[in-house]
């Protein structure tokens, strides 16, 4: 029994081909049935070991080292730490949350706006912002990480860690390993009755698949989108002091700017989030002060429409039209997301500090002295920000909001690609280049590929869309339905995998239908610009559900046409089949088995090397995995063939070179044969043996092999097997080769082509 990896023979490095496994495997002992073998361990239970021709386990690594003594200095540093962490936080979460008050009221349709209006619009900002980013993300959402990692990705990966509700996948294969599903699974009494209809429920769990997969799509739609608005509303600036600047001008200086913030990426996050932190810092500082000039100057008593009440009258007063409005005051929460999507980048409690003490007040009080310089000047909400802002420091206040635009830009850009890095690690997006930018924080990732996608996205939508009122429109739909789709997905946590008691969970989802209103109101946009996200995530979701059909299938073939050790010693036994000298890593992607490419290299070369590691990089449904649980190696009971695991959280680097895979490996492998030989006194002879036929066949060289595998689409599949089945391949023969991330030289590769039949 080997573990799953990939489909296809084709094995994943760090954010490329990442596939995820039984969530419990990191936590349980490895089975894996022989016909002679030993344990790998450190103990001296030998009598433990089980005979030979039975299954054995290899255990658990042993226990950590008790802990020491804390004292107060590290308690000092940690805390000091987390503070510089907050700071960072500016730079790279919150800037689209923040610089919100640039295009909340030049998104909004106002026409004729009363005092008793401002006041109504005020108290429903004020009450988003308190009930979304401070009770829903900062309090709740946080709590919901996926082992440091937040999202939508992180949401589903959670619940299908702690309950059997994934999809049928390559790396969620049903094993024979009772052990298996005694650990996660440890019957029906213990779980939800809404636990127990999703597992038994394809239907509910493929609906929450697809829920999960818009999410994601949604969320990349707003990293195209915030950037687009932020600039350009920024940089809308101009045409206050210069009348004579063109919207055309102003659209082509955004673009540029764009384009320059991309080609920063590469840099990493903890570089640009250095760099842009004091800017965020300053434009969170100025605007609230600018905030409170205003409320002095023009509207002292603003505050009391914190009441509720003004909610009330305002929709009792405008009716439909107050409902439309929706559509733009939902923009004042934009980038809250982020804030949760953001979180493998720092950690819960920097990002809490930095919300709460200086997101949250500058937010509260910037748009109190917007709306207080409104009640006073009613007609001057196309340009809401600039406008309210005092001559002496116009220039100041727009070079700063210039460079915080930038700063916006940077945190949904961050998030995209820690979504894009979880969604191929699940196998539901094609392979693309990931590179760790940080060897401190592991989810500090940039994906070359996907930001220059990002980039001329934005810079088309800004030259196509350049109406700031239809960019905000499709901006509204994007931001509603990424926080009611977090909202379902944290309800499902909260009743499946948190227990919480169902009053708790009642309230909750009934104090957060406010989403679902604001999705109604924005969904009305649709023809003023608001299909914009919808064809951006109609798009990519028909690419996440491509690849994974494509995978589905792949494993069906795999699983049904796999080899057993027996059929292996047959194929070996076979005359003519010759062993060859040298050491050879065959990658395979069966978690019960081999993959068929085996048989149709054998019948086809008529050889096998006399030492074969079946190799399998395995990721698993858990974002990192223990140094000391990654290599995972044993004997398959045939002379000179081996098992071997990598296995790697979705949050874990695969930074090695072929020449440190093959050293590891064959460490690992000699020290597990070493222990047989340890273990096994009256076979120390033949042990022997075998290490110094290894060590020879090491010297003799080492190559690795992979499948290459296409579908055969016959005259009996369907049309809709046959166009899902082309898209795939199209996808695959396009994406990144799995092996090269691990450093192995092109002249060690070999591939080994086969057709799956469809």
């Amino acid at each position: 029994m080997i573990g799953g990896g990939g489909g296809g023979g084709e094995q994943a490095g760090p954010g490329q081909e990442l596939r995820a496994a039984d969530p419990a495997a990191t936590k349980r002992e490895f089975v894996v049935n022989v016909e002679s073998s030993c344990s790998v361990s450190h103990n001296s239970n030998s009598h433990l070991l089980p005979p030979r021709n039975s299954a054995f386990f290899i255990p658990p690594p042993p226990p950590p080292p008790p802990p020491t003594t804390t004292t107060t200095q590290p308690k000092e540093r940690g805390r000091w730490e987390t503070v510089v962490l907050a700071y960072k936080t500016l730079g790279v979460v919150f800037g689209g949350l923040v610089t919100s008050p640039l295009y909340v009221y030049p998104s909004m349709p106002l026409k004729s706006p009363t005092e008793q209006d401002y006041l109504g619009i005020y108290s429903i900002m004020f009450w988003t912002l308190t009930l979304i980013g401070v009770v829903k993300y900062t309090s709740i959402a946080l709590k919901a990480d996926d082992q440091g990692e937040g999202g939508t990705f992180a949401l589903y990966s959670l619940l299908c860690r702690n309950m059997n509700i994934g999809i049928l996948s390559s790396k969620q294969v049903q094993t024979n390993s009772s052990f298996s599903h005694s650990v996660l699974h440890e019957g029906t009494e213990n779980k939800s009755r809404l636990g127990i209809f999703f597992e038994r429920s394809i239907v509910a769990r493929r609906a929450l698949l697809f829920i999960a997969m818009l999410g994601t799509c949604m969320l990349i739609g707003d990293g195209i989108l915030t950037p687009a608005i932020s600039v350009l509303s920024a940089m809308e600036g101009i045409r206050a002091p210069f009348p004579s600047v063109s919207k055309s001008s102003v659209e082509a200086l955004s673009a540029v700017v764009l384009v320059v913030l991309f080609l920063l990426q590469k840099f990493g996050t903890s570089r640009v989030s250095f760099m842009f932190s004091p800017i965020m810092g300053a434009w969170t500082l100025c605007t609230p002060l600018v905030g409170i000039y205003s409320i002095i100057q023009h509207y002292p008593s603003i505050f009391k429409a914190l009441s509720p009440h003004y909610i009330f009258h305002f929709f009792w007063r405008n009716g439909k039209e107050g409902w439309l409005l929706l559509g733009g005051t939902v923009l004042c929460i934009t980038g809250s997301e982020a804030l949760f999507a953001d979180l493998g980048h720092f950690n819960r409690s920097s990002i809490q500090i930095a919300f709460l003490l200086t997101i949250y007040p500058s937010l509260v009080l910037t748009y109190a002295g917007q709306t207080a310089y409104l009640i006073k000047n009613p007609n001057d909400h196309d340009d809401g920000f600039y406008k309210f802002i005092p001559t002496a420091i116009y220039w100041p206040i727009f070079i700063i909001a210039t460079l915080a635009a930038i700063v916006a830009s940077q945190s949904l850009i961050s998030a995209t690609f820690s979504v894009i890095k979880q969604s191929v690690v699940l196998d539901y997006f094609p392979r693309v280049k990931v590179v760790h930018t940080s060897s401190n924080k592991e989810g500090e990732v940039y994906s070359p590929e996907v930001n220059y996608i990002l980039m001329i996205l934005c810079v088309a939508v800004i030259l196509i869309f350049g109406d700031g009122k239809d960019i905000g429109n499709a901006f509204g739909v994007v931001v509603s339905l990424v926080m009611l789709i977090t909202t379902i997905l944290l309800t499902l946590v909260m009743i499946m995998i948190w227990r919480t008691p169902p009053w708790l969970v009642a309230v909750y989802f009934t104090f957060f239908t406010m989403e679902g209103v604001y999705s109604s109101a924005v969904l009305s946009k649709i023809p003023e610009g608001g299909w914009i996200p919808f064809a951006i995530s109609f798009i990519l979701a028909f690419i996440m559900f491509g690849w994974f059909y494509g995978r589905q299938k792949k494993i069906e073939y795999e699983l049904t046409h796999k080899i057993d050790l027996g059929r292996l010693g047959l194929l070996l036994s076979e005359p003519g089949i010759q062993r060859v000298p040298g050491l050879c890593f065959f990658y395979s992607n069966i978690q019960d088995g081999l993959t068929p490419i085996l048989g149709h290299y054998i019948k086809n070369m008529k050889s096998v090397h006399k030492v074969t590691i079946f190799t399998t990089l395995r990721y698993l449904l858990v974002p990192k995995v223990a140094a000391h649980e990654r290599i995972v190696v044993n004997k398959l009971g045939l002379e000179g063939i081996y098992g071997c695991v990598i296995q790697y959280g979705y949050a874990d680097s695969l930074n090695l070179e072929g020449d440190d895979i093959v050293s590891q490996v064959t460490d690992s492998l000699q020290v597990y044969l070493q222990n047989c030989s340890s273990c096994l006194t009256s076979e120390h002879h033949e042990v022997q043996e075998e290490i110094s036929a290894f060590e020879e066949a090491k010297l003799a060289g080492v190559v690795h092999i992979r499948g290459k595998t296409r579908f055969y689409i016959g005259k009996n599949c369907s049309w809709f097997e046959r166009s899902m089945l082309a898209f795939y391949e199209f996808m695959h023969s396009n994406c990144r080769s799995a092996l090269p991330a691990l450093g192995v030289p092109p002249p060690h590769r070999i591939e080994v082509g086969m057709l799956y039949e469809a």
